[in-house]
């Protein structure tokens, strides 16, 4: 009817206003304007169409602008540097059927996308970590995208390649850049974000010294899956091993950040535990253990050596929550296995005993005979209850290691050795395997006749575990550095060898040793004795001439009351002339010379099965924590689960990340020859087998965790042990930054033709440093550079002349 209606009236404005034409053209307006108000009155087709974009806002690409340098981890923005046009895509949708008949209408809406380049800075880069988009952390899984690290070979992006052909494609060489394909824009309104980038770019340092780690945490049920799994509770799912948004798991985010940062990395040692439940060693038993019974997961079922979420004891509560995490699930721990093989990497497998013994507890210690273990406790303090010497020893022991053949309901140490061995074999066999470590408080007990009952039962335990795994694998135990040499008793007058039962074995293939030495003796006093040797703790060649030196090789603290008035006794021995039998830190004498043993001060004149120089020291674990004065005690650092806190000697507890890397570069260049500072006679040959005496591919440094920085340790309240990151043993987020005297060579070595070599002693760690700007120095050819940079809370000052350019630490 309004058709009818507007076009008689649109007619006769027609004629009225342009004669016959304008008639003609007044009736057809009318008509579309009828037509329009008869479709919402009465139905009918009708096509409606939403915003429409003809030009596309996003990054600018500003011309001459410089190329950043990142040293370190930092943020940066971007430019970019190429771009297509957008893409557009139209959703046609038409009505739905009324009264049995479609309406016939259709709307119309476009979705864009776009294809660009970011340029990011000078390559070379490890990885970019995260990336925001208008502020907001993007979730990397729903996007395709392509980083280019900036490197002097890298090929043209085949995007780049299609749209722009062969020959007219830049491969970017020597600029890191990242590569956005088919990116949606809906959700930055249509538009291209405001984008920036985390971007890591290790100065060379201890990242690039590393060639083993210890992957950690051990006890996690799913922390080590490759595949992203979800928990549901009460009908509420929550991602169980995806914390972050830049992998498809932990596992892989933390994974692909290690090989990236450690290019040399050849091995890991993985880690898994079970626990232990008293301190006295035929009482404890060793068993998984889960986090809660209520815990469910899709699509995966957790379970270890026949037990089952439901069958398998929990772990003990601290304030509600689980004073660990659970063991990792056998079906997780096969995976990992497989993945890190896939990676090239070779693989250790470390089963690891922690003792969960609960605050408040009622069991009796085994040394001191009152109710009340230490809670917690290391896995070195699990020992006889019986007297050292006598048959009850051997008994207990027995019971601690079991029978032969365990069955499905003995929870003992051969037991859970085992098991991993055979799981080992099931996910496709393993480089080397660990029949346990650290059990100082048994290996070093005698039963009636004098032996070493927990020695022979190891011995017994790496041949069985060798039959299971094969030729192929290496076997060995890793001891702890006050262990794995002789066992002093009576005042010095009884010097036995108790595990050369265990390295004589022709099932073991290398010694293992937890190398924890004391490196330094430092105090905040104005003068100690340190000081006659070094200005500074964190002096390289003071740290790594102590490695072979000083506490443990020189001289001992006969108390702590000697060690606070450092009053140093002598190691000698005036009745052989054989000081390094007693030197925990002596290896180059203990590995290549014959062991003879000594009871009550006579030497015996056979020497025990150990061949010198017979094979290679793997040092399973080397590490120092992030603490002030770490080096003073590499082994000690706060644990929040223990009574009391304990700290390297006169620390004050402040978190030191510059100390964790100084004492490990020295641990390194201590025996590995190619670093420069390595001197030949640290680390001989062996005229038996050609190799070194440590092992410079096998130097394990403890540890880097499966949790991805900086997820852990931000997410205190998923990760319990999270608050001990600061002053912990852990690489993550540390392996990136970069010490202060580094990052001036490194800048300095960028900007002149020559490194810089005559710089002042620089300490402090920098997580990042961003060169952004343009700077010119002025006539290279007397060395002079247009720089002045003030880093006040490092205490350092870069100055330049006309003369000279170099750096002074502030008075």
């Amino acid at each position: 009817m309004a058709t009818l209606v507007l076009q008689a009236v649109g007619s006769a404005v027609g004629n009225a206003l342009g004669g016959p034409i304008g008639g003609i053209i007044g009736r057809a307006a009318g008509a579309l304007a009828g037509s329009a108000i008869d479709q919402r009155l009465f139905g009918g087709a009708r096509h409606v169409e939403g915003p429409r974009l003809t030009t596309l806002a996003g990054l600018a690409a500003t011309e001459g602008s410089p190329v950043p340098r990142v040293y370190g981890r930092a943020r940066i923005g971007g430019q970019m540097i190429w771009a297509t046009r957008f893409n557009e895509t139209l959703d046609t949708t038409r009505g739905g059927a009324s009264g049995g008949k479609s309406s016939g209408n259709a709307s119309t809406t476009y979705r864009y996308a776009a294809n660009f380049a970011v340029g990011l800075c000078e390559g070379r880069i490890a990885f970019v970590r995260r990336i925001w988009a208008d502020g907001k952390e993007l979730d990397l899984g729903n996007f395709t995208f392509r980083v280019y690290r900036g490197t002097q070979d890298q090929h043209a992006d085949p995007l780049i390649v299609a749209k722009e052909g062969l020959d007219q494609a830049p491969a970017y060489r020597g600029l890191a850049y990242i590569v956005f394909e088919n990116m949606p824009l809906a959700d930055f309104g249509n538009r291209i974000p405001q984008l920036s980038f985390e971007v890591v770019r290790p100065v060379d340092g201890l990242a690039t010294m590393v060639r083993a780690v210890d992957l950690i945490p051990g006890s996690s049920e799913y922390a080590y899956s490759v595949r992203p799994l979800v928990q549901n509770a009460s009908g509420v799912t929550n991602s169980e091993n995806r914390h972050q948004l830049f992998a498809t798991s932990d596992w892989t985010g933390s994974l692909d950040a290690l090989q990236a940062l450690c290019p040399n990395l050849k091995s890991v040692a993985l880690v898994v535990s079970w626990f232990g439940d008293d301190l006295r060693a035929g009482q404890c038993t060793l068993a998984p253990r889960v986090e809660g019974r209520a815990k469910t997961i899709s699509g995966a079922s957790w379970g270890v050596a026949g037990l089952s979420r439901a069958t398998a004891r929990t772990i003990s509560l601290i304030d509600s929550r689980p004073a660990y995490g659970g063991t990792p699930s056998d079906e997780v721990v096969a995976g990992a296995i497989q993945d890190l093989r896939a990676r090239g990497l070779s693989v250790l497998f470390y089963p690891f005993v922690m003792m969960d013994i609960a605050k408040g507890n009622s069991l009796v210690d085994p040394v001191s005979g009152q109710a009340g273990q230490k809670p917690y406790a290391w896995r070195g303090d699990v020992t006889c209850a019986a007297a050292d010497g006598t048959n009850a020893v051997a008994g207990e022991l027995a019971t601690f290691f079991g029978s032969t053949s365990p069955l499905s309901s003995e929870w003992s140490f051969r037991r859970f050795i085992l098991h991993y061995a055979h799981l080992c074999v099931a996910a496709g066999g393993v480089d080397a395997f660990l029949v346990g470590s650290e059990m100082r408080g048994i290996t070093c007990r005698r039963d009636e006749t004098s032996a070493f009952p927990a020695a022979l039962a190891l011995a017994r335990l790496a041949s069985d575990a060798k039959a299971i795994l094969g030729t192929n694998t290496k076997i060995s135990y890793a001891a702890d550095w006050t262990e794995y040499g002789a066992c002093v008793n009576s005042s010095g007058a009884d010097v036995r060898f108790p595990l050369d039962a265990i390295w004589s074995s022709p099932s073991v293939d290398f010694i293992g040793i937890d190398a924890y030495f004391p490196l330094s003796d430092w105090r905040k006093d104005a003068v100690h004795l340190d000081q006659q040797e070094s200005e500074s703790i964190y002096d390289l060649a003071f740290l790594t001439r102590r490695v072979g030196a000083g506490e443990g090789f020189d001289w001992y603290y006969a108390s702590e009351q000697a060690r606070q008035a450092q009053q140093r006794t002598p190691i000698t021995d005036g009745a052989y002339g054989k000081p390094w039998v007693f030197r925990q830190k002596d290896l180059v004498s203990w590995w290549s010379q014959l062991h003879f043993e000594r009871v009550s001060g006579v030497e015996r004149s056979t020497p025990t099965a150990w061949l010198p120089c017979s094979k290679p020291i793997w040092f399973v674990e080397v590490g120092c924590p992030a603490i002030d004065l770490g080096a003073n005690a590499p082994n000690v650092f706060p644990d929040v689960k223990a009574d009391k806190v304990e700290l390297p000697p006169f620390s004050t507890g402040e978190p030191d990340a510059f100390m964790q890397q100084r004492a490990l570069q020295a641990m390194i260049a201590r025996f590995d020859p190619r670093c420069e500072s390595h001197e030949s006679q640290w680390n001989p040959v062996s005229p038996i087998f050609g190799g070194r005496m440590v092992d410079p591919d096998r130097i394990y440094v403890w540890a880097y965790d499966a949790r991805p920085f900086p997820a852990f340790p931000m997410l205190a309240q998923t990760w319990t042990d999270s608050v001990a990151w600061d002053t912990g043993h852990w690489l993550n987020g540390r392996l990136e930054a970069t010490a202060l005297d580094r990052l001036v060579q490194a800048i300095l070595a960028d900007l002149l033709d020559e490194p810089w070599s005559d710089l002042p002693p620089l300490e402090g760690m920098v997580e990042g440093f961003v060169v952004d700007r343009l700077v010119s120095p002025r006539g290279r050819s007397s060395r002079s550079l247009h720089i002045l940079v003030s880093m006040r809370s490092y205490r350092l000052e870069m100055f330049d002349s006309s003369i000279v350019v170099g750096a002074r630490s502030r008075a």
